[in-house]
Order: structure tokens, then C-alpha cells, then sequence
């Protein structure tokens, strides 16, 4: 039964290791590159993820349920629009560094449109990709790209929202789970 569950949860791993596996036997060119690869990432993952979970376990202490919820629950309004726009700016890190922090939002009964706009802003209007951005693109297509992420971030949170009440996913059945 263990094993089955086991199978169950990781299959698509599993499958997938498989098909690396043979992948492997069969060239070693693309064997070593991809094993190149992976250690790569793993060494980028190990070195990004510790800092992120100390920093959200001082936020899941220090920042009260309460006080989350008032300034990103349900009646936050654009305050709470704003904050998650504000922390996903200045964050520092990739995507999926994003996760365990809207893992703790959840948590903390953040309204669910705010937390995608910090998801959404996570990756598109974060301070040093904007930096960046204006050194080799320029201010202009910057300020432009911008100025069409912003609202685009906003209406996707909110159409997210929409969606799962409408399809009535909460975090009663599972799909929140922390």
C-alpha cells in the first residue's frame, strides 16, 4: 500500500528518470550535458533556497495572521495590491523562490488575488530586472513594458480570483494545501 502511494505521488518523477536513464545509455554526449546541467541547478536551488526559509520562517513569526490580514485579506483593497507589488519588487531570487513565500500568504489568509499579484509581480516588475532591463534595452521600452505589466499583473490576480470562486476551488479541497 506504501509503495503504491509512493508510486502514486512520484510517478511522473519516476517516469521521468526512467526515460533520463535510457536517454543516458544510449549517448553519452547528452548524459554528461545533462548531468552537468542538473548539478548546476541543484547547486543554485541549495544556494537560494536556505536564506528564503529562514526569512519566511521570521516572517511567519514575527508578522501576525491578524496583521496580514488586514493589510492583504479580503477588504485590503488596493493597500493590499500595493504591498504585494511593493515585497515582490524589491525580492531578489527566481520564480520558484515565489512559491514558499505565497505558501505562507496562503497561510496567513492573504486575499488570493493578492497573492498572485505578488506571484505575477515576482516576475515581471521585480527592481533588478528593471535595472537591468533599462542598461540594455533602455528606459523608454522599460518604462513602456511596465506600464502594460502593471495593470496586466492586477487583472490576473483578480481574474484568478474569479475563476476559482466561480469553480468554487478553495482551500478546502486541497488545492491551497501548505
Amino acid at each position: 500500500m506504501k509503495l503504491k502511494f509512493v508510486f502514486k505521488r512520484y510517478r511522473y518523477f519516476i517516469i521521468f528518470f526512467i526515460v533520463f536513464l535510457l536517454i543516458c545509455l544510449s549517448n553519452k554526449v547528452i548524459a554528461s550535458t545533462s548531468i552537468l546541467s542538473i548539478k548546476f541547478s541543484l547547486l543554485q536551488m541549495l544556494s537560494v533556497l536556505p536564506p528564503i526559509m529562514i526569512i519566511l520562517g521570521l516572517i511567519d513569526v514575527w508578522i501576525s495572521r491578524e496583521s496580514m490580514m488586514k493589510l492583504m485579506g479580503e477588504k485590503s483593497g488596493l493597500l493590499g495590491i500595493f504591498i504585494s507589488i511593493l515585497i515582490a519588487s524589491f525580492a531578489a531570487g527566481p520564480m520558484y523562490a515565489a512559491f514558499p513565500f505565497a505558501s505562507v500568504l496562503l497561510k496567513k489568509d492573504v486575499k488570493l488575488s493578492n497573492v498572485i499579484i505578488f506571484m505575477n509581480a515576482w516576475c515581471v516588475i521585480k527592481i533588478s530586472t528593471l535595472l537591468f532591463e533599462i542598461g540594455g534595452l533602455g528606459y523608454k521600452f522599460t518604462l513602456f513594458r511596465l506600464l502594460i505589466d502593471l495593470p496586466g499583473v492586477i487583472i490576473m490576480g483578480y481574474l484568478v480570483e474569479y475563476l476559482s470562486k466561480n469553480f468554487n476551488l478553495n482551500k478546502k479541497d486541497g488545492l491551497f494545501k501548505n
